[in-house]
């Protein structure tokens, strides 16, 4: 299945200034994604950023480079515009597209060749989606609301005491893969047929901030130690 693999890179970040192309571990942030992607069974690897150096940096591991529009640079672009101007600029007759995340350098390798299997075997699905199961505490039957100055259950009607009796629910995570079936861009970025792909909560870590990052360093450096 000839999947293109899509890596939107701002250049801008609020919440840890320039951390796509922040130094971790030796590289920037944005290497891992791309050396993950480099050796993964995608067929082809797009980089769009509104930032020049990141695009530098991708012009270093000779993926292609799409440059963002300014309409397309703001910190409220939405990604699906980004995606369809990236896969516009793109030569190639493609199946579908992953889209992945900057911001989580612990998805690895494994993580996406899975995702393209599970696509692969199902011609039924128009997207997927990497998720993680919700822990029970945070389930609708756990869940209390303020009133007044005491608080009651959100659902009492549906109440559920005993963890192995509540139903099960997952989130998208934080690691974002996303695989769009390529007549679907455009529509949507997942939507229709959604197939799951369930990753573990250190694996799904999203860098949004100075915590998250220590966190995410942390982990990989113990990962690539345990593997030496």
């Amino acid at each position: 299945m000839k999947i293109l693999g899509f890596i939107p890179a701002r250049g801008g970040s609020k919440g840890l200034p320039g951390k796509n192309k922040k130094i971790m571990l030796g590289k920037p942030l944005i290497a891992h994604t791309i050396e993950s992607s480099l050796q993964s069974n995608l067929y082809d690897v797009v980089v769009s950023s509104d930032d020049e150096d990141i695009l530098a940096i991708a012009r270093q591991y000779n993926v292609k480079v799409v440059q963002r529009p300014d309409a397309l640079s703001g910190d409220l672009a939405p990604t699906l515009p980004v995606m369809v101007h990236a896969v516009e600029a793109v030569p190639g007759d493609f199946d579908a597209v992953m889209t992945l995340q900057v911001t989580s350098p612990l998805r690895t390798v494994k993580h996406i060749n899975e995702t393209i299997e599970l696509f692969a075997q199902d011609p039924a699905a128009d997207s997927l989606v990497s998720v993680i199961k919700i822990p029970h505490k945070f389930t609708d039957s756990s869940i209390m609301l303020l009133d007044g100055k005491y608080i009651k259950p959100k659902d009492s009607e549906n109440l559920v005491l005993r963890r192995q009796e509540k139903p099960t629910y997952w989130a998208r995570n934080g690691a974002v893969i996303y695989i769009t079936r390529m007549n679907k861009v455009g529509e949507y970025i997942f939507g229709g047929n959604i197939l799951p792909y369930e990753m573990g909560k250190l694996e799904s870590i999203d860098i949004d901030d100075l915590e998250d990052w220590q966190m995410a360093e942390a982990i990989l450096l113990y990962n690539q130690n345990k593997s030496e």
